[in-house]
């Protein structure tokens, strides 16, 4: 398939928010809340930062990589990435994401594939280390609301499931009812049969979701060498202890960022707040928030409680069963991986911005924050409607309304600006003001107003003229309201809302490919418009 690719800039969209935009202008106001800006230089400093830095226990990382892939289907690059993360000369280039069924929104793969392509940069720009893409997976989060649905055909599909708990470990029962829907609709493209045959595998016949999104993205992102990462591990939480006893018994963590917010919120947003502790008890299936009380802590949601030393007895004999939420996911994710740089969405970079102070309490190094690539996929007969209407590419983006009104104002025989007019009013009344003034300046102000009085209707009439012309141009107003239905459903990014099974069963494996082969190395807004 071929594409013709289009880079905007972030802030041309519309869509991201003033914090992000000035992330990437590399504001001065932002400066103090990131380590190393995401270019080349600030991937050279991370690179030296890390050699330089703590060490990480690249063996229990291996181990563990190597029982999560045991039984799995042979991946050459994959296991040869694996087995490079035993040197001290291999670095990971990391993004992160709850398991949402099916994989979620478009953005999901969007961003896996930028992760890929930074890493394979890398390793053209220092050829002497190696560098491995990494999907580090929030199995443990528990919000289903988020997690358990997609978005097919502009329908919203939802996995009937009562199950509660992390969403990693919930079993994939009931699923069976979404994979009929799906197959319903998508089996007769031409690579829907391949695709039923991948989703079968994953999700029909896996324990549980972690499993399930664990096998679909091996099948899908393996040729690559992507290793997909289960951190939800007793070995990788006893990396951590000291940092769970800080949040547990001295909510340090949630000072430190604490700290932070109250320093950026003078100009921006926040995107997370932190609790006074920011860990969870996950238990089969419970995953309830860790309450400090008067006698010592209690489990929310549940009727568990336990003494100060009840709770570090079991920190320490069971550090599974603790789960750091979002303000230390990221502390945690750094201390078992040897990274340099983290790409995520406006809201993840967001909430890391929080979190540089954290990180240098813990002589953890911070990494480069990549913003990740986005995508708008514009098939050939919504790009022909633009372009039958006059528009282009980079109009896309603009409002309905504000496109209507150029296109009427271009293409119809009446008057329908008043700008002369409107002018000319200005002008007899700034003479006005010229006469009274030096009789008396204080009738200036009357003026104003009997200026103002007289230039509202007219600008007014001059909308109405356009809302009444408009009418005549109802064929093309249907065909722009129906691209922008088509291409920003619910007035959201594309990438917001849909998935990527439709693409693929139409398009098959090329559509990754092509992706990743438009993938930028930093961030950029790219519009892939069929040729």
């Amino acid at each position: 398939m071929e594409w013709k690719s289009t880079h905007l800039p972030y802030r041309q969209t519309g869509y991201f928010s003033r914090l992000i935009t000035d992330y990437l202008d590399q504001a001065d106001d932002l400066s103090p809340y990131y380590a190393h800006p995401a270019n080349p230089e600030g991937m050279r400093a991370a690179l030296a930062a890390r050699k330089a830095g703590k060490r990480v226990d690249r063996a229990t990382l291996v181990a563990a990589l190597e029982e999560q892939y045991a039984g799995m289907p042979e991946a050459p690059r994959v296991k040869e990435n694996i087995a490079r993360l035993a040197k001290p000369d291999t670095f990971t280039i990391c993004t992160a994401h709850q398991p949402a069924i099916f994989t979620g929104h478009l953005y999901f793969v969007y961003k896996i594939l930028h992760t890929i392509r930074l890493a394979a940069w890398m390793a053209e720009q220092h050829p002497g280390d190696h560098f491995v893409p990494v999907f580090y997976m929030g199995s443990e989060d528990a919000d289903l609301e988020e997690l358990g649905h997609i978005s097919l055909g502009g329908e919203r599909l939802v996995w009937d499931t009562k199950q509660t708990g992390a969403v990693g470990r919930m079993k994939t029962k009931g699923l069976d009812k979404l994979y009929h829907r799906i197959e319903g609709e998508l089996s007769v493209q031409p690579f829907g049969r391949e695709l039923m045959v991948l989703l079968k595998e994953a999700y029909l016949e896996s324990p549980d979701i972690q499993t399930a999104t664990f096998r679909i993205l091996h099948r899908l992102f393996a040729e690559y060498g992507l290793i997909v990462l289960i951190a939800d591990k007793a070995v990788f939480k006893a990396q951590m202890i000291d940092v769970f006893e800080d949040d547990l018994f001295r909510q340090e963590p949630s000072r430190i960022v604490a700290n932070t917010i109250d320093q950026l919120s003078q100009g921006y947003d926040i995107q997370a707040n932190p609790r006074d502790i920011n860990l969870f008890y996950l238990k089969d299936d419970l995953r309830g928030r860790i309450e400090k009380t008067g006698e010592g802590y209690k489990i929310h949601g549940s009727g568990q409680s336990f003494t100060e030393e009840g709770m570090r007895e079991e920190l320490h004999r069971y550090p599974e069963r603790f789960s750091p939420n979002v303000i230390l996911r990221g502390l945690f994710q750094e201390t078992i991986l040897p990274n340099l740089a983290f790409v995520g969405g406006g809201g993840e970079t967001a909430y890391w911005l929080e979190l540089k102070a954290l990180f240098d309490h813990y002589s953890t190094p911070f990494p480069v924050l990549v913003l990740r690539s986005s995508f708008l996929l514009v098939q050939r007969q919504w790009m022909e409607k633009m372009e039958r209407a006059g528009f282009g590419v980079s109009d896309l983006f603009r409002e309905e309304e504000d496109l209507m009104n150029e296109l009427v104002k271009r293409d119809s025989n009446q008057t329908l600006s008043l700008e002369e007019e409107i002018a000319a009013a200005n002008q007899y009344y700034d003479n006005l003001k010229a006469l009274t003034r030096p009789v008396d300046p204080t009738l200036e102000q009357h003026v104003a107003a009997l200026q103002t009085k007289a230039v509202e209707p007219i600008r007014l009439l001059e909308k109405k003229l356009l809302r009444a012309e408009k009418r005549k141009f109802g064929d093309q107003q249907r065909q722009i309201h129906a691209v922008k239905e088509a291409l920003f459903p619910g007035d959201s990014l594309q990438e917001r809302v849909e998935n990527i099974l439709p693409w693929y069963a139409a398009y098959g494996p090329a559509i990754l490919r092509d992706l990743y082969a438009h993938s930028p190395v930093w961030g950029e807004f790219v519009v892939l418009t069929e040729a």
